[in-house]
């Protein structure tokens, strides 16, 4: 079975004229994403491994050097280009931390018993990480299904049970 690609960010343009690329990270610290010596690119369907040579943060945005990529119009070639690593390469969590991608796909319930639903994405604030949680088709049809913003912070979030992929909130159901 092949090891599954974590996506990391993606190039958005070329920087400078020696090859450069400008970098949308999704990693957090975003100049994380630069703690790999190697990505993966996907163009054209396909991953290809590529080196990473240099990074650095250019004002407010990441710029990388890449093994290859030696002028301008090669590195306008990959504006667009997914970045991703092998999930092997990810670094190993403390027990009270977890990836985003863990936590998608997680049914949520509160501390009534009441089901909220799975979660299907996290969204960043700046103060603090949001789960957004949407009812089940067994708990709403059409557009009657509800989307709920529960904020993932420790005093709503009782305990992420990730063997049994649910997450107990202190959440009022009516909210």
């Amino acid at each position: 079975m092949a090891e599954e690609i974590v996506k990391l960010g993606k190039i958005t343009s070329a920087f400078g004229v020696k090859g450069w690329v400008k970098i949308f990270s999704y990693s957090e610290p975003r100049l994380n994403i630069l703690n790999y010596s190697s990505w993966l690119l996907k163009q054209d369907g396909q991953w290809r491994t590529v080196k990473v040579l240099n990074g650095r943060q250019q004002g407010k945005t990441i710029a990388a050097q890449l093994e290859g990529v030696s002028d301008r119009n090669l590195a306008e070639g990959l504006s667009g280009v997914t970045i991703g690593v092998y999930e092997s390469q990810l670094p190993e969590l403390q027990d009270d931390e977890f990836y985003w991608r863990d936590l998608e796909g997680m049914s949520v319930i509160n501390q009534e018993g009441v089901q909220f639903g799975t979660v299907t994405h996290l969204i960043e604030t700046g103060s603090n990480d949001v789960l957004v949680i949407k009812e089940t088709s067994e708990q709403a049809t059409g557009k009657d299904r509800k989307e709920r913003m529960v904020p993932f912070i420790p005093d709503v979030i009782v305990h992420v049970n990730a063997k049994e992929r649910q997450i107990a909130v202190e959440w009022d159901a009516d909210f």
